[in-house]
């Protein structure tokens, strides 16, 4: 059987094979209805790219690693869907690995142990360091994601914690909140997000003329659901009585909030309630929980224009944020 080739969906759609070449391997501008004819054409032809072919002319494989901690957390999964979608509008697959923190499971990742050749690698560690990161034996490029890294000479996509949590803590400021609780200081683990964002709130506070109060900082094991509803719980049981609350991320704020309605707190008339990360949860929870809201898609897109860079620019790259304002901190529903 006679393998179709480029050259016969060029001449079925009437266009040149290079046009169909910018269709299939998303590069160049091609308009939408003529990219449609190309890919109707394609279908019926049975075209299938000869990717051997095709890594061998561009060197690349035009497949890329993403290694985050825990897909079950809400905001890992929408960073990798939103990494996945821009890979693909750059026709690359994306392997995806949970590494859940481990440093055995990120070392074998990083090194690209058991692993098809690939372009390069976006993580996000928890367990390793700069030192290991530094002899790795895979050359391939990396781009790391998260704080727990730092400035370690490596190309590294963040969101500005420290300045984003200042703005949260802001925010309940302008409400004329002057107790505002922080649910989410870490003193053991990798903690290095927890402090950035303790840092913030505290600076907010001290730039208002608030006093630091360590009564209304709440410390947690993790990042989930249930430790926010533990640190309300404590705060309940404490006697201490905020009027607002800057969790570290949204499960812990949705945790808190739950167990501070039940209780027969108001949220927001007895409490102003904000969380960070802006997960897809926090528009459907009631009341509607205003967050601080990253530039996933942005950061998505810097990763990997990063990772085809050669090398990769080293250093901290930061993207924006705004301040989703929702009903948890008396703004409009949703």
């Amino acid at each position: 059987m006679t393998r179709t080739t480029l050259k016969d969906v060029a001449a079925r759609v009437g266009v040149s094979a290079k046009t169909v070449s910018n269709v299939v391997n998303g590069t160049g501008w091609v308009t939408d209805e003529l990219a449609a004819r190309v890919r109707e054409a394609i279908s019926e032809l049975g075209y299938r790219p000869n990717v051997a072919a095709r890594q061998l002319r561009s060197g690349r494989s035009r497949m890329i690693a993403l290694a985050l901690p825990e897909l079950s957390q809400p905001y890992f999964a929408e960073l990798a869907s939103e990494l996945v979608r821009a890979a693909q509008e750059r026709s690359i697959t994306v392997l995806v690995h949970q590494t859940d923190g481990r440093a055995e499971t990120e070392r074998r990742i990083s090194d690209g142990i058991d692993a098809p050749v690939m372009d390069g690698l976006i993580m996000s560690p928890l367990a390793l360091g700069a030192k290991e990161l530094d002899t790795r034996i895979d050359p391939t490029p990396l781009v790391l994601l998260g704080e727990h890294i730092g400035d370690a000479g490596f190309a590294h996509v963040t969101v500005d914690n420290t300045a984003a949590a200042a703005r949260a803590t802001e925010h309940l400021l302008s409400l004329g909140c002057r107790r505002i609780a922080a649910i989410g200081a870490q003193t053991t683990g990798p903690n290095e997000t927890a402090v950035l964002r303790l840092a913030g709130y505290r600076a907010a506070l001290e730039a208002a003329g608030v006093e630091y109060d360590e009564r209304l900082v709440f410390e947690v094991d993790e990042f989930h659901r249930a430790d926010g509803a533990a640190a309300a719980h404590r705060m309940l049981d404490s006697g201490v009585r905020p009027d607002g609350v800057f969790a570290f991320n949204d499960l812990l704020a949705l945790g808190a909030m739950h167990v501070l309605i039940t209780a027969g707190v108001r949220v927001p008339d007895d409490i102003a309630i904000i969380g960070f990360d802006d997960i897809e949860e926090s528009r459907y929870s009631t009341p509607a929980l205003s967050s601080i809201s990253p530039d996933t898609r942005a950061l998505a897109r810097l990763a990997i224009d990063l990772l085809y860079e050669a090398p990769p620019t080293p250093g901290i790259h930061t993207v924006g944020f705004t301040v989703a304002h929702r009903a948890s901190t008396k703004g409009p529903t949703e």
